[in-house]
């Protein structure tokens, strides 16, 4: 088997990696940062191809799948994304519609593609990586739980449509609580519900991902979390979310 993963460069990408590797899955890994692929590539005991591209260029999706079409790919992991924190009205309109791009577009466009031809030949596995913030609206980190929600229901729906088609493809989508990842700096936010370690989330995000399973979610303080939201008003959850955000909130200096 062989499967392509994206933003597999640091967190969940390069751990699911090293977990695939060590089922003696061939890789192809796509990220930004060379130098930290090569890093990665020499670690591991499968074959490895390195892809650097920068995914929030739309063109760069389809360049990547052009480049990849003919590999034979098993799995596709569409693991790249990031997020920021702070009010809509004070957030960095480019930054947010860069994150639009990665987060929604980069994995819409090579979920699209991959699943026609994963459909044709009746296999195959697509994992996108969303986050427990998908069943929610996030005040002090909206536009990201928007791309969240976007991602988790496209794949509940494609999720739907192959096993009303009978299909053998199977698409989940892994939505974990905080995880110790780069986030945090990245989106320049801090965290204050401790976080679950990269390693776990990514191997068990891969076991279940192999069992079929439509949601992927990690711990049970997260299941009761997401399944208590269901009993909730949304103007409760509101008001919940945005003491949860305003306590990890911190401002860019």
């Amino acid at each position: 088997m062989q499967a392509l993963i994206t933003g597999a460069s640091s967190g969940i990408g390069r751990d699911m990696a090293r977990y695939l590797a060590s089922k003696e899955i061939d890789l192809i890994l796509v990220a930004r940062r060379k130098d930290r692929l090569e890093e990665l590539k020499k670690e591991l005991n499968v074959k490895v191809k390195i892809i650097q591209l920068d995914l929030s260029a739309k063109e760069n999706c389809y360049k990547l799948y052009e480049q990849v079409k003919n590999d034979d790919i098993d799995i596709l992991i569409n693991n790249a994304g990031f997020g920021l924190f702070g009010d809509f009205k004070d957030t960095d309109l480019d930054t947010e519609l860069k994150m639009i791009n990665v987060n929604v577009i980069a994995a819409h466009i090579l979920t699209k593609l991959f699943l026609q031809d994963f459909i044709k030949k009746d296999q195959g596995y697509i994992l996108n990586v969303a986050s427990s913030a998908g069943f929610m609206a996030g005040p002090h980190l909206n536009t990201y739980y928007a791309t969240k929600n976007y991602l988790t229901k496209l794949s509940m729906a494609i999720n739907e449509e192959l096993r009303v088609s009978k299909s053998n493809v199977k698409i989940c989508a892994l939505c974990p609580g905080p995880i110790n990842t780069e986030f945090n700096q990245v989106a320049h936010g801090t965290f204050s519900i401790k976080g679950c370690s990269s390693e776990y989330v990514a191997k068990y995000a891969i076991d279940k991902m192999f069992q079929g399973k439509m949601l992927i979610i990690p711990t049970l303080k997260m299941k009761i979390g997401i399944f208590g939201l269901r009993l909730i008003p949304y103007r409760l959850q509101l008001i919940i979310a945005e003491h949860i955000q305003h306590r990890k909130f911190k401002k860019k200096n």
